[in-house]
């Protein structure tokens, strides 16, 4: 299997999970239940995800970045998640910025060959993601990282194990 196709299969694998996952979590005060004051929730999860994927795209494709007001403080790094889902945007406006997000990174990846990936990244990018492959390899990692933190939220809850 070429890179391109185990990245795609990376990307898309991991979302079905934490879609699957996502799917458990009904009311505003699941989406942002924390099993400790400092741990992430769901609704965290999803902001993050999108904020740091526009992050990525803004290093692969500028032009197609969209970041979204207030998002990088209230789900960026070094953003402490709240409990109190009266301080975040509505669930849904959050989810769909996710899966948009992701659509876009799919869709530059699409456009890449297996040779650009050792691409170097712009000169702003972080000295861990030196190369175009980085942030597709890092995107679906930081994914993976973070769903299992929702699943243990999950798990608290009373919901099913999604595997």
């Amino acid at each position: 299997m070429r890179l391109k196709r185990r990245f795609q299969s990376a990307l898309t694998g991991g979302r079905e999970f934490s879609e699957a996952l996502l799917a458990g979590f009904k009311t505003p005060e699941q989406w942002t239940y924390q099993v400790h004051p400092k741990a992430n929730h769901a609704l965290w999860f999803a902001g993050h995800i999108g904020v740091i994927e526009n992050f990525m795209i803004s290093l692969l494709a500028p032009e197609k970045g969209d970041e979204k007001a207030g998002y990088p403080e209230t789900f960026g790094l070094g953003s402490m998640p709240i409990g109190d889902p009266a301080k975040y945007p509505p669930v849904e406006e959050v989810l769909a910025y996710m899966r948009e997000r992701r659509e876009v990174l799919l869709g530059v990846l699409d456009g890449l060959s297996d040779e650009d990936f050792d691409t170097p990244t712009p000169d702003e990018a972080p000295k861990f993601l030196p190369t175009y492959g980085s942030i597709f390899q890092l995107a679906a990692i930081h994914e993976a990282f973070h769903i299992g933190q929702v699943s243990v939220a999950a798990r608290a809850l009373g919901m099913p194990p999604r595997i």
